[in-house]
C-alpha cells in the first residue's frame, strides 16, 4: 500500500507531471513551488466565478449561487476601491459570524490586492480595539453583535486613522460615516468586471490572529502564494491517493470500482464548514478548495450537532471538516441513526488529533456508503495543512497525521533548536520550511525572528516521522505534562480515556505537584446515563497506558467543556477554574 503511494507521489511530482515543482528563492529562503500554481487568489476567484448558477453558499435556510455571490463581490470590490480608497497593501477587517457576507468580503478584498483581517468573533471590546488598531484596517465590515462591542471605542480608533464601517444584518442606529450593506452592496449597479489590481504572489492576502499563551494575539501574515499552495497541497493529496489506489487495483490488491455512468455529470462536492471562517481551517481548507471545485459550502449560525445532522441530510453534504469533538458529538447524537447521512464521503478534520478510537468509529459509520475518516495537521502559520491522512492510509496508521505535503521540508529539533538525526524513533519539536510558511507576524519583528529562523518555522509541536515519512504529532510542547522528569503527552492519555464508551468529552493537563513537579489531571464529561467513577476510569485507563500516565486527579462535569471559537478545549481556563492559584 505504502509502495503504491510512494510511486504515485513520485510520478505526479516528476517533471511533466500534474504537480511538478521547481526550486525558487523567496525573501532569501529556498523553497519548492508547483509549476502550475496561479499567481494569486484573485485568479482563483475569477475562475470560480465562472460556475454561474451552481449553488455556492448555504447559510441555514438561505441559498446563494456563484452568480449571486460574484455580483456582490464585484459591487463590494468597486465600493472598497472607489469610495474608500482601498488598494494594494491596505486592510479590510471582517468581524461577524459565518454569514454569507464574510465570503463576499473575503473575495472582494483579496481581488483588489488588499488583505482580509479575520477578526475573532468571540473577541471582547478591548480585543477588537487591539485588532483594529494593530492591523490599521481602513474598513470594518461588521455584524450587529460585533458592532455593539466596537461602538464604545470607535471614536478613539478614528482619532488615529480613518475607519469606515459597513454594517451587516443590523437594524440599530449607525454611527457617523457608516453604511448598511444592503444600501451600498448592490450587484445590479456594479460593473461587469472586477477593478484592476496589481497583486504580487507574496503580498498579504489575510491577517489571521493567533491565540498566544500570554499577551495580545499575533497577526499572522498569510500571502497569496501560501494560500494558493495550500489549496494545491489539498488537491494533491486527493490526486495522489486516487493514483495510488489505481495502482493497487492494477496489482489486484484492491477491487475495481464500479464503472461510472458516462452520461452522468460529476457531482460537485458539498462542504460542511462548522468552524469559524476567521480561522484557516474553515477559510483556507474548506472555503478555498470548495470554491475552486465549484462546490457548495454549508454554514451554520452556531455549532449544534443536531442541526449539523439536519443540514447534512438536507443539503446532501459530502465532506465534513471540523475539530474532532464535533465528529464525536455527531456520532454520539441520538439523531445520527435517524438522519440520512449517506451522502458523507469524508468525516473528520483538524485542529487536534483524532483519537484512534474515533478514526475506527468514523470508518465503521461511513464504510458501507464509501465514506472514510480524514484528518489534516497544520497551523495558521502554515496557511493550513502541513500533512494529511485519509481513507485506508488513515486506517493503517490511525495515530498519524499523514505524510508532509510536497512543498514543505520538515525536520525535528531539540529544545535548544539543534537538529536531531532523522529516524522513526526520533522525537523532537517539528520545524517546517516552504511556500506555505507565513511571511511573519504583523508589527512583530522580534516574534517573527524567534519563530522563523532561516525560513524554518518552529511549530511548537512535539512529533516524530516514521520510516514511511508519515508524521505523528505526539503533543503540543505546552500541552506536555512533565511528571518527575518523565514527559507525558496529554493526547495519548486522552486517546486512552476516549476508548471508554462512557466518556463524551475529556481534557487532560498537568497540575502542580510538590513531589513530582506536575501530576496528570483530567476533566471528564460522561455520556448520558453513565455512572462512571474516577476509580473505574483509572482502572480502565490503567489497562491501556503506563501507570505513571494515569490521571491521579479526575473531575466530572455535567456541562460541555469550554471551547474557543474554533472548537478546541480551553485547558488553561479549566486549570485556572479547578486548581487554586498559589
Amino acid at each position: 500500500m505504502i509502495e503504491h503511494l510512494r510511486a504515485a507521489w513520485n510520478e505526479i511530482t516528476a517533471p511533466g507531471g500534474g504537480f511538478s515543482m521547481s526550486d525558487i528563492e523567496v525573501r532569501g529562503i529556498p523553497m519548492r513551488v508547483f509549476d502550475s500554481a496561479p499567481p494569486n487568489m484573485r485568479a482563483l476567484w475569477e475562475l470560480a466565478s465562472l460556475h454561474g448558477d451552481k449553488p455556492y453558499v448555504v447559510y441555514e435556510d438561505e441559498h446563494y449561487t456563484y452568480a449571486d455571490i460574484a455580483g456582490q463581490v464585484r459591487a463590494l470590490a468597486h465600493l472598497l476601491r472607489n469610495t474608500h480608497g482601498v488598494g494594494s497593501g491596505d486592510r479590510v477587517a471582517l468581524a461577524m459570524r459565518n454569514y454569507p457576507e464574510w465570503v463576499v468580503g473575503y473575495w472582494a478584498t483579496a481581488s483588489i490586492g488588499a488583505a482580509v483581517v479575520g477578526m475573532n468573533a468571540w473577541w471582547t471590546t478591548p480585543e477588537m480595539e487591539y485588532g483594529l488598531s494593530d492591523s490599521r484596517s481602513k474598513v470594518l465590515i461588521v455584524d450587529d453583535e460585533r458592532l455593539e462591542r466596537v461602538l464604545p471605542v470607535l471614536d478613539g480608533l478614528r482619532e488615529t486613522a480613518p475607519l469606515h464601517v459597513i454594517s451587516v444584518r443590523t437594524d440599530r442606529e449607525l454611527p457617523a460615516d457608516a453604511s448598511r450593506w444592503t444600501d451600498v452592496v448592490v450587484p445590479a449597479d456594479a460593473p461587469a468586471g472586477l477593478p484592476e489590481a496589481d497583486i504580487d504572489p507574496d503580498d498579504d492576502v489575510t491577517i489571521f490572529y493567533t491565540s498566544g499563551t500570554t499577551g495580545y494575539p499575533k497577526g499572522a501574515q498569510l500571502t497569496h502564494r501560501g494560500s494558493v499552495h495550500n489549496i494545491l497541497n489539498l488537491i494533491f493529496w486527493t490526486v495522489v491517493t486516487a493514483t495510488a489506489d489505481g495502482k493497487a487495483v492494477a496489482a489486484g490488491e484492491l477491487p475495481a470500482p464500479p464503472p461510472a455512468d458516462p452520461d452522468a455529470a460529476p457531482a460537485a462536492p458539498v462542504f460542511m464548514a462548522p468552524t469559524p471562517l476567521f480561522h484557516v481551517t474553515a477559510c483556507n481548507c474548506i472555503l478555498h478548495p470548495c470554491t475552486l471545485a465549484g462546490g457548495t459550502i454549508v454554514l451554520m449560525y452556531k455549532w449544534d450537532a443536531g442541526r449539523a445532522l439536519e443540514l447534512i441530510e438536507r443539503e446532501r453534504a459530502t465532506n465534513f471538516s471540523g475539530v474532532p469533538s464535533m465528529s464525536r458529538e455527531m456520532l454520539n447524537h441520538p439523531d445520527w441513526a435517524k438522519r440520512d447521512t449517506s451522502s458523507l464521503k469524508s468525516l473528520g478534520g483538524g485542529g487536534a488529533p483524532l483519537q484512534p478510537d474515533l478514526v475506527q468509529k468514523i470508518d465503521k459509520s461511513l464504510h458501507d456508503q464509501g465514506g472514510a475518516p480524514v484528518t489534516g495537521y497544520g497551523l495558521t502559520e502554515t496557511h493550513g495543512i502541513v500533512s494529511a491522512n485519509a481513507s485506508r492510509y488513515y486506517l493503517a496508521k490511525p495515530s498519524s497525521a499523514g505524510p508532509v505535503v510536497p512543498t514543505l521540508d520538515a525536520k525535528l529539533v531539540d529544545e535548544e533548536g539543534n537538529d536531531l538525526p532523522p529516524g522513526p524513533d526520533t522525537v523532537g519539536q517539528l520545524c517546517v520550511r516552504g511556500a506555505v510558511v507565513i511571511k511573519g507576524y504583523l508589527n512583530r519583528p522580534e516574534a517573527t525572528a524567534e519563530a522563523i529562523v532561516d525560513g524554518w518555522f518552529n511549530t511548537g509541536d512535539v512529533a516524530r516521522i516514521d520510516e514511511d515519512g508519515f508524521l505523528y504529532i505526539v503533543d503540543r510542547a505546552k500541552d506536555m505534562v512533565l511528571r518527575g522528569g518523565e514527559n507525558i503527552y496529554s493526547s495519548e492519555v486522552e486517546a486512552a480515556i476516549h476508548q471508554s464508551d462512557e466518556v463524551a468529552e475529556a481534557a487532560v493537563f498537568g497540575i502542580p505537584d510538590d513531589r513530582l513537579g506536575e501530576a496528570v489531571a483530567a476533566v471528564i464529561v460522561r455520556r448520558p446515563g453513565s455512572t462512571l467513577t474516577a476509580e473505574a476510569l483509572q482502572a480502565f485507563v490503567g489497562e491501556r497506558i503506563a501507570k505513571h500516565k494515569i490521571p491521579t486527579t479526575i473531575w466530572f462535569r455535567d456541562e460541555p467543556l469550554p471551547r474557543n471559537a474554533n472548537g478546541k478545549f480551553l485547558k488553561r481556563q479549566l486549570r485556572s477554574e479547578l486548581v487554586p492559584a498559589d
